[in-house]
């Protein structure tokens, strides 16, 4: 039993959790390695990146499994709720910023160009459907918490390690399928990433209202028989960690849904931009000198039609009349 979680010791306290360790320290040195393999050929790689995969993604980790959290995950319900957050949100979202294939595939080109045909593969463009990995994200917590699951992973270690697993992989996919920034098996518009992600913020809301009525203490036997002497009740408890499901998991996800819309509006303006400069450039072949007769060939007389019909994106959709 620790002692009472106050400020102070929420700033001391820290285990070490040797699988967790390991795995963090491996994957950290791997980046770091491909990083420098990708600068050293004289190759560009933004240390923001770095930055958010490191400190953001790898960090995020840590502190949810060797802080106070690890520390007092066993004793308080609300200190495990906040731990989840950290795993399936928090985490995921900085390690798939710090664009990890991308890395893979400009530091290793061979292997990096069989794991991108294996990401555009049949098979991971059905997994990755995005109604399948927002469905995945909710499950996974209502799962955890309204099963035997949850006591289980307090009672024993390795159900733990592979509960931290659990949560983090479901929100890495998640993450990367919809933040589109290293290679995805399919790019779907922004306006279904907005779609589900406000998809995936009401689920953390229905999680965290549903662990708030709940009238049934969750693992109650495990904590009545802990026995914590201090702290809040063990309903008000699980109370508190309803509300920072709900709450801390709308944090990261409003910031994330705004971050979809803006970059939504991007690419519509570069989009746009595009075509401008098309339509621009085609003004200009037409009005150049000597074009007046080239203008009259039948060529030149196709290109005179409506750049829609011309775009790939839109060909199968305008046909003139009699055209099959």
């Amino acid at each position: 039993m620790p002692p009472p979680l106050t400020p102070a010791s929420a700033v001391t306290s820290w285990t070490v959790d040797v699988p967790v360790l390991v795995v963090v320290l491996a994957v950290a040195v791997l980046y770091l390695a491909g990083m420098r393999r990708v600068r050293r050929s004289g190759r560009p790689w933004p240390r923001a990146w770095a930055v958010a995969f490191l400190i953001g993604g790898t960090g995020a980790v840590v502190i949810a499994t060797m802080s106070f959290l690890g520390v007092y995950q066993h004793v308080l319900f609300y200190v495990r709720a906040v731990q989840t957050v950290l795993l399936l949100l928090a985490a995921p979202l900085f390690l798939a910023l710090g664009r990890p294939l991308s890395l893979f595939k400009a530091a290793l080109p061979g292997p990096g160009r069989r794991a991108e045909a294996l990401v555009h593969s049949r098979a991971a463009r059905i997994l990755t459907f995005p109604a399948i990995t927002a469905m995945v994200l909710v499950i996974v917590p209502f799962l955890l918490y309204f099963t035997p699951w949850y006591e289980a992973g307090l009672r024993n270690a390795t159900v733990r390690e592979l509960t931290y697993a659990a949560l983090l992989l479901p929100g890495l996919v998640f993450f990367w399928t919809l933040l589109r920034v290293d290679p995805v098996p399919k790019a779907y518009p922004y306006l279904v990433a907005l779609w589900v992600t406000g998809a995936e913020v009401v689920g953390d809301a229905v999680l965290g209202l549903a662990v708030i009525a709940d009238q049934h203490l969750i693992a109650g036997s495990y904590y009545q028989a802990l026995g914590r002497p201090w702290g809040p009740s063990l309903r008000a408890d699980q109370v508190i960690g309803g509300g920072a499901l709900w709450i801390l998991g709308d944090l990261v996800g409003l910031p994330f849904l705004a971050a979809q819309l803006i970059q939504m509006i991007r690419e519509d303006d570069q989009e746009a931009a595009r075509v401008d400069a098309e339509l621009d450039a085609g003004a200009q072949k037409a009005a150049a000198p000597g074009a007046g007769e080239a203008d009259m060939t039948p060529a030149a007389t196709s290109d005179s039609q409506p750049w829609w019909e011309s775009d790939s994106r839109f060909t199968g959709r305008f046909h003139r009349p009699g055209s099959e």
